[in-house]
């Protein structure tokens, strides 16, 4: 017998509501950690300000403990990965340098409900290569957010993306994707950033989920390090960059729930 993927929740009035609360402070804790980032903050640093900040405002760090299969409990409040580190990157005693590029991937719990998002930072003045990737994959997020509409397929999200980090030369991992988000961390839709076929799957308004392509400036393969269990980097140990936002389908179209007051807007250039 064939299993059916569980459908993706579709949330009522009351439920978006309850999405945009989360999502506007996990926003706002960003615009607190990019006032932080600088050459000569450890990641350690970075993760003490996303904990004390979020549990001084009542709420909870969803990454703290998250357990996933061959793995131990995540032992930080949020990921901080460095370099040629994709994504899960544990904070620690690493001390960020000059020319350094950093994604900072934060989720938070507001009365039960996650709003999630990441962003890459420059630590001072970095390569040309780190430039124009951050560059690209900043645009592929909005470039895949602008794809989907009420009813629209996933496929074109991931369509979106890989046809624009192939004309800058780069590549796309496909061993993570974005997710359904709600009252659970991880739901469904599953939201590849890379089109695959046959994927009928179709976002209809009420569906919450995230956008969150990682984009490599070589391979797109990864390895997971198998002494933390949770840090992803690249194959061949060149860069990699990742954005993510929130997004809730509306009737109307896409509606981007993490936006921040002091972070880059579409168009921005880096």
């Amino acid at each position: 017998m064939l299993l059916r993927p569980r459908s993706a929740p579709r949330l009522n009035a009351q439920e978006r509501e309850a999405m945009r609360r989360a999502c506007r402070f996990n926003a706002q804790l960003m615009d607190e950690v990019r006032k932080h980032i600088r050459p000569g903050i450890t990641t350690g640093q970075i993760d003490k300000l996303v904990y004390e900040y979020t549990r001084d405002h009542g709420h909870t760090p969803a990454c703290l403990g998250y357990r996933v299969p061959d793995a131990p409990p995540f032992p930080k409040s949020c990921c901080t990965s460095v370099n040629d580190v994709v994504c899960h990157g544990i904070p620690g005693d690493y001390v960020l340098k000059e020319g350094d590029i950093v994604n900072v991937d934060l989720t938070t719990i507001v009365d039960g409900w996650y709003g999630d998002q990441s962003e890459t930072f420059l630590v001072g003045e970095v390569s040309d290569e780190a430039r124009r990737l951050v560059q690209c994959t900043f645009e592929c997020l909005w470039l895949g957010i602008q794809a989907i509409k009420p009813g629209g397929k996933v496929n074109d999200i991931g369509r979106a993306i890989v046809r624009h980090a192939h004309q800058y030369g780069f590549s796309v991992v496909q061993e993570y994707q974005g997710h359904g988000i709600g009252r659970r961390f991880h739901q469904p839709p599953d939201i590849p950033h890379y089109p695959r076929p046959r994927n009928a799957t179709r976002i209809e308004p009420g569906v919450c989920f995230t956008i969150e392509p990682m984009i490599n400036a070589g391979d797109w393969r990864t390895r997971r390090d198998p002494r933390d269990g949770w840090t992803v980097r690249t194959w061949d140990g060149k860069l990699s960059a990742q954005f993510e936002h929130t997004i809730l389908m509306t009737e109307q179209g896409p509606e981007v729930l993490t936006l921040t007051q002091h972070g880059p807007q579409p168009g921005h250039q880096f």
